[in-house]
């Protein structure tokens, strides 16, 4: 099992927590009217763990987007949409929403969570069900699939984590 990670040494990175979860979501319009309700003064961002390359990737490219609205570089007016496409290393919201949004049916969830109340977790749980930081575990061939990546990049990368770490890096030097 995964360890949960926590920072709260830099003020600008408010409590960054990255967990998993292993959900069945069949009603989605009353799934995200339940997750609005959690907490409002904090950013709650839900994402496809299959592409996620590990906690370290997620809380690379969360860090990447409290950076971004602090330079007033920021792709989305929303810090967790933010997170979806700096994780996903792409500019087009809707491509990294198609990579790594959550949808109606089984899948494996990552949250983020930035600048949440202890509660906050207790009620995540709630709605998405059984908490699994195993789902975070990186899934190289599921990995190569999303993010279409080929042997070249496999080969001269030392791992897919940071190859896509690099990539959501790359967006600043494209703004």
């Amino acid at each position: 099992m995964i360890e949960e990670i926590e920072i709260n040494s830099a003020e600008d990175y408010k409590n960054i927590k990255i967990v998993g979860f292993k959900s069945h979501l069949t009603d989605f319009k009353n799934f995200m009217q339940k997750l609005n309700k959690i907490d409002s003064e904090c950013t709650i961002q839900l994402m496809n763990a299959d592409g996620i390359a590990g906690v370290e990737h997620a809380l690379h490219s969360t860090i990447q987007a409290i950076k971004a609205f602090s330079r007033n570089q920021n792709i989305s007016k929303e810090l967790g949409l933010e997170i979806c496409v700096r994780t996903s290393g792409q500019r087009q919201i809707s491509q990294a929403l198609k990579m790594l949004g959550i949808k109606e049916g089984p899948m494996n969830v990552c949250a983020v969570l930035v600048g949440c109340q202890t509660d906050v977790m207790d009620k995540l749980g709630d709605i998405l069900g059984t908490r699994d930081d195993d789902v975070l575990l990186e899934d190289p061939e599921k990995l190569r699939e999303i993010y279409k990546i080929s042997d070249i990049e496999i080969k001269t990368a030392p791992s897919i984590s940071k190859l896509l770490m690099e990539k959501t890096s790359l967006l600043v030097l494209e703004t």
